[in-house]
């Protein structure tokens, strides 16, 4: 206890503490304050800071909540199931004051033992991801990208061998072969991939309100179309719309899409099965080739010779047999599946149409890397954000292809190249099933492309010429020739190969970001 100096006590004088408050006296005057009085104008001032600042924090608490439910496609939960209430005493001292009556007389607060304090609420969820180390979580992260990998390279390959088949049927049995109408219809279904996305999504979430469903997917769509345009993972909170951007990239890309599946069926009536098969897949190889300067790759030794050991095993299934190979496009379509090659071409449009195929090739190639590049999000994304936007982004170059790439049709049944006619009967609900197999086919390769490499999907890819001969052998019963199984083998193990290259090449950037991290907060710690 003290007491004012200069003024001793008297008798009946109260002990009450005081101090001199550092902002509230001048110089040259003394006037003690309180400890009580002194705290009363601090909580007021608080309480009044907070109901004048209530407006900005909370919009800007808003924000972060949202940026928190939308970290991931697998934190898209309701706040109630990833929030447990708190530990609340059940003693009934729940309702009682904080302080005693004899503090809140002398203005000074009660101090028990630190043993009756209630517990701190714990959060199961977050608490365990503070847990994790860096290296933990990295490991756990590349386990998921890669098993939403593995989950749609086999729904593509599955697809793919689909459209294959009916589109084989299609045109060689029920002789209706339209090759710019089956591209458009082809290319538009992709418009559906969105739709039907969005219904799995809300199957997942029907408990949740429908407005907060929305809302919450927008966000995560609009974020996402933010890293892709910035190429950051850290988006400011004043960066402008990135709607603009989608529309040119998606033009862009669907531009070169459509001139890369065009030349397939402007070469398919001009030159041989087989090198229609084998220059077409040669996209693999310019897909690596482009990589190393739009995506700088480096140069390594393994993934070329996996691409080289790929494209080899593609030639000997192509020519290794007498009679033509049955491929499918990536924009539908499909070649082979009818009577030895032979003489049926004339050298001139054969090699016409060798040279078309040669430049659709390259431009394959250089539009899968160009997707990579323009309209997937950065490395260190979500594989459940990258999984829906690639999706999306397909969506937006199927509702491109039916709004603007109509404009050929009457062209080109006006000029008398190609008459357009829809199919009926047994050609109308087989064309239906190809062009909705070449959409799961084509949106499963997006978001391969996006989770890994365009190289590693390109060389994913050639195992469906293996698939489509494994499924002939089974369906028709015809045995695979020496050259089926020699190509398969090989394309087999340069995929393998491809794979590991890949993975061991992803662990060694990781371990390098680790150095680098390590030796900045080294250096800051020596400043």
């Amino acid at each position: 206890m003290s007491h004012v100096k200069g003024h001793p006590p008297g008798p009946n004088a109260q002990h009450t503490i005081v101090s001199f408050a550092p902002n509230s006296w001048s110089p040259g005057s003394s006037r003690p304050v309180s400890r009580t009085s002194s705290r009363a104008p601090s909580g007021a001032h608080a309480i009044a800071s907070s109901k004048a600042n209530g407006h900005t924090n909370g919009k800007a608490k808003a924000l972060r909540r949202e940026e928190e439910d939308f970290s991931d496609l697998d934190s898209e939960d309701e706040m109630g199931d990833r929030r447990p209430p708190l530990h609340r005493p059940t003693d009934g001292r729940s309702h009682q004051p904080l302080l005693h009556k004899d503090d809140e007389e002398r203005g000074r607060t009660g101090y028990d033992d630190p043993s009756d304090l209630p517990e701190r609420p714990t959060f199961s969820r977050r608490s365990t991801m503070r847990s994790r180390s860096p290296d933990t979580q990295a490991k756990l992260a590349t386990r998921k990208k890669y098993t939403y990998a593995a989950f749609f390279l086999g729904l593509s390959l599955v697809s793919f061998v689909i459209q294959t088949e009916t589109a084989v049927y299609i045109q060689h049995e029920l002789g209706w072969n339209k090759a710019f109408c089956m591209l458009y219809f082809t290319h538009g279904s992709w418009s559906l991939l969105w739709p039907f996305q969005l219904l799995i999504l809300r199957i997942q979430k029907w408990n949740m309100p429908w407005e907060t469903f929305w809302r919450r997917h927008v966000y995560l769509i609009r974020t996402t179309a933010q890293m892709v345009e910035t190429q950051d993972l850290l988006v400011p909170r004043n960066q402008h719309s990135p709607v603009p951007y989608m529309l040119r990239m998606t033009a862009f890309v669907t531009c070169s899409l459509t001139i890369a599946g065009g030349s397939w069926y402007v070469a398919v009536n001009m030159t041989s099965p087989s090198d229609l098969t084998a220059i077409y897949n040669c996209s693999a190889f310019f897909a690596y080739a482009f990589s190393v300067p739009l995506l700088k790759d480096k140069v390594r030794f393994d993934k070329s010779f996996a691409v080289l050991v790929a494209i080899i095993g593609v030639l000997v299934v192509a020519y290794g047999d007498a009679n033509p190979t049955k491929h499918g496009g990536k924009s539908g379509g499909s070649v082979g599946g009818g009577p030895p090659d032979g003489e049926a071409k004339e050298a001139s449009t054969r090699v016409l149409g060798n040279l078309i195929i040669g430049v659709g090739s390259v431009l394959y190639g250089l539009y899968e890397v160009l997707y990579k590049k323009l309209a997937c999000p950065p490395e260190g994304c979500s594989p459940g954000r990258a999984m829906v936007f690639a999706n999306t982004f397909g969506s937006l170059i199927g509702c491109f292809t039916l709004t603007v790439l109509w404009i050929p049709l009457p062209i080109l049944h006006w000029t008398g190249l190609e008459k357009f006619e829809l199919p009926h009967g047994e050609a109308a609900w087989l064309l239906a099933i190809s062009v909705l197999a070449n959409a799961v086919f084509s949106g499963s390769f997006l978001v391969l492309i996006s989770l890994t490499s365009p190289v590693l999907s390109s060389v994913a890819a050639l195992l469906t010429i293996f698939l489509v001969a494994i499924v002939d052998w089974m369906w028709t019963g015809v045995p695979l020739s020496p050259a089926a199984i020699a190509g398969g083998l090989l394309i087999i193990g340069a995929f393998i190969l491809l794979t590991w290259s890949t993975y061991r090449e992803m662990m060694e950037d990781r371990r390098r970001r680790e150095i680098d991290l390590s030796e900045s907060d080294t250096d800051k710690e020596d400043d």
